[in-house]
């Protein structure tokens, strides 16, 4: 079912040109969006949306674990935390040559753009060195740099950009209610500080969080608007694939119609945003992974995650195909 206000909500918030800014109230009206008929409604403003803002274009990233495992910090769904018992193979830093490798094999299958990710706090200082060389090279490759290495600070992310670093990407994860349920080894403002960092350095910023964790429709909401204070470029939403051995290892993966509706009503707070679908997907979208451009969706990360599997790359370009987009 689908109440009178929620649906003048949908059909507001979904025309082209916007009129005005969504408010949190609204967005939890989209919420509580529900039935074939409201669902239906909520993809197609959606999808409005991304076309109006985004166009027709899909565009694609890749990652590389770059250094696995070892991580000093709490994260309660990471399996790579050091607290974690997951059995995930652990390994120092990669080598160059073969970053670039992975790098250039992302660019054959379409995607535009490669993130080196580490895990830990954040690397030392040889380690970013060597890192700074890796964007070099895989800038001089044709392909647009972008890192994930936890929380750096202006010096380090100027460091990064003068070597070619083109995206800096550091996930809120959830809401500042609820992310010391989640993590007690770093708090939410160091999060908020490296995002500004990292712009305030003259980088494109991808900032987005984890879905599936347990937190509320408030919360999802809350991390929508504060991504949106925040400025970011790009915003990832990955869904929990739940790990044993994590503290979330037994949690229920998120349904496939919750996880479009989450897309949705963040195109909705977020019209002109890259909305990108990332970990998680082929696990909890299922066979509604087809769903996701017509959700609102407007990126992708292709190939495999840090720990777990991903889909094979030519299946998403033959679903950008099907969907009648083409690649940024």
């Amino acid at each position: 079912m689908i109440g009178a206000l929620t649906e003048r909500t949908i059909s507001r918030a979904g025309r082209v040109p916007p009129e005005g800014v969504l408010s949190r109230e609204e967005a939890m009206l989209l919420a509580e969006t529900g039935g074939d008929f409201g669902l239906s409604a909520l993809f197609a403003g959606a999808s409005r949306l991304r076309e109006a803002f985004r166009g027709n274009r899909a565009d694609l990233c890749s990652i590389i674990n770059a250094k696995s495992g070892g991580c000093t910090e709490d994260c309660s769904y990471c399996a790579q935390s050091a607290r974690a018992k997951t059995g995930i193979k652990t390994y120092p830093l990669m080598e160059e040559d073969e970053i670039l490798r992975a790098a250039l094999q992302a660019k054959e299958a379409g995607a535009r753009r490669f993130c080196i990710v580490t895990s830990g706090r954040k690397p030392g200082g040889r380690e970013l060195q060597r890192i700074a060389k890796c964007i070099g090279m895989v800038r001089g490759a044709g392909v647009l740099p972008c890192a994930t290495l936890g929380l750096l600070g202006p010096g380090e992310l100027k460091l990064l950009k003068d070597a070619g670093l083109e995206r800096y990407h550091h996930n809120l994860e959830t809401s500042r209610r609820f992310f010391p349920e989640i993590c007690r080894t770093h708090g939410f403002d160091e999060k908020l500080r490296t995002v500004q960092a990292a712009r305030e350095a003259g980088l494109s910023v991808c900032c987005g969080g984890i879905f599936g964790l347990g937190e509320s429709w408030q919360d999802r909401v809350d991390m929508a608007f504060q991504i949106r204070e925040l400025g970011a470029d790009s915003v990832p939403l990955n869904f929990l694939i739940p790990v044993a051995g994590t503290p979330l290892g037994a949690r229920p993966v998120l349904s496939a119609l919750e996880a479009l509706k989450i897309i949705s009503i963040y195109r909705f707070i977020l019209p002109e945003k890259e909305i990108r679908v990332c970990g998680g997907r082929p696990q909890c979208l299922g066979e509604l992974n087809h769903l996701v451009f017509k959700a609102g969706a407007d990126g992708l990360l292709i190939g495999d995650y840090l720990t777990k599997k991903g889909r094979p790359p030519e299946e998403d370009l033959r679903l950008i195909e099907e969907q009648g987009l083409v690649l940024r």
